[in-house]
């Protein structure tokens, strides 16, 4: 009886198991993006009007922070993702991390437009949701772009998860409500036809189709890390 060789430098079809390296990761790195995403929106609602630069520049600094949590996440879920029989990661666990990385850039590149309008018009009451030459541009950016992407991330995640054979590295409940947050992201993408008016719960840049929209999405992100600790407890 033979043994089967292996190439070198190949790996097993299977994912990380839920109690390695990339579980612990991802669970608290999922974990401090929902914690933290709660804390960026309420400093988006302190201020009815204009909010002070030191509110701007703050809010600025934890999204840096949660993008930074963000990346750890997405790159140790992409370690205990399925893979296929050659030990390369399925299409839809490819396209799942690559959007949400994307996603973390689309953010980045919002939060740098959101920042310099502070920066580049200091002791003038402004909001860059809404003043300045930058505000639609940033608006588009954590709007639909955002949204978009990161339902790439969800859909993508659910899919390479669900049609595995391989060992759940996350909860049913998990996979049933990233479709729904994806969903919900898909049904935000038309903002861009309703304008800019933050007070219009479906505007571009509203409270509705962008705030809240956005910290449903983060949030979930955090009960994704919950489900992977969680997934990790089980023998």
């Amino acid at each position: 009886m033979t043994t089967p060789s292996i190439a070198p430098g190949s790996s097993p079809a299977r994912p990380a198991a839920p109690n390695t390296s990339p579980a612990r990761l991802a669970g608290p790195a999922g974990l401090t993006v929902g914690a933290l995403s709660v804390l960026l929106v309420g400093l988006y609602f302190v201020y009815s009007g204009p909010p002070p630069e030191w509110n701007v520049l703050t809010r600025s600094l934890l999204t840096l922070v949660i993008i930074a949590a963000l990346t750890l996440f997405g790159v140790a879920l992409g370690r205990l993702l399925p893979s296929d029989g050659k030990g390369r990661r399925t299409v839809a666990g490819q396209l799942s991390i690559v959007s949400l990385l994307t996603y973390g850039g689309v953010i980045l590149f919002a939060t740098s437009l959101e920042a310099g309008t502070p920066l580049g018009y200091p002791g003038k009451a402004m909001d860059p949701t809404t003043d300045g030459p930058l505000a639609a541009a940033m608006a588009l950016a954590h709007g639909p772009i955002a949204h978009l992407w990161i339902a790439m991330f969800f859909l993508g995640f659910v899919v390479a998860v669900s049609r595995s054979a391989a060992p759940r590295i996350v909860p049913r409940w998990t996979l049933r409500g990233s479709v729904v947050v994806a969903v919900i992201n898909l049904l935000a993408v038309p903002s861009l036809y309703f304008g800019m008016d933050a007070s219009n719960f479906y505007a571009v840049n509203g409270w509705g189709a962008d705030a809240l929209v956005g910290l449903i999405t983060l949030m979930w992100v955090g009960f994704i890390g919950l489900g992977i600790q969680r997934a990790r407890s089980r023998p």
